[in-house]
């Protein structure tokens, strides 16, 4: 069983929610997952024994939260060379940190990434709940052996 590691920065909850959605996902595919905010990740040993990560922040003002922005220097050093990645978030108005992220996690980091970034303006609205959860599935069968 592979070891997914969900990492999400929120600002009111809503990218938490997706991230849940896309825990279910990867669980449906039998991946165990840990779900962390960004907050809590303080050292790049955080980031090790995963086989997959899934990075999410809510875009404000434009941005990723600043506790994304802080996860992503992190990262740099942890070596997620060709691990599967994938990222998602809400947003408002132009949503622009699921790409942010996605852009960071495959041409800096060099890792396989799932097909596009997950944006999405709630877990609920546009039939988001199955987007984020196939969203999980899809990084799941990029797992397979």
């Amino acid at each position: 069983m592979g070891k997914a590691l969900i990492v999400y920065a929120t600002r009111a909850g809503e990218t938490r929610k997706i991230g849940e959605l896309i825990a279910e996902g990867l669980r449906f595919s039998a991946i165990d997952v840990q779900l962390k905010s960004a907050k809590d990740i303080k050292k790049k040993e955080d980031l090790a024994g995963f086989d997959a990560f899934v990075f999410g922040s809510a875009t404000y003002h434009g941005e990723m939260m600043e506790s994304m922005k802080t996860l992503l220097f992190l990262a740099e050093n942890a070596g997620l060379e060709n691990k599967i990645g994938g990222s998602f978030g809400a947003f408002g108005w132009s949503g622009e940190a699921p790409d942010r992220i996605y852009d960071t996690m495959k041409n800096i980091f060099q890792m396989n990434m799932a097909g596009t970034a997950l944006r999405l303006k709630s877990s609920t609205l546009g039939g988001g709940l199955k987007m984020a959860q196939d969203y999980g599935r899809e990084i799941a069968k990029k797992m397979e052996p």
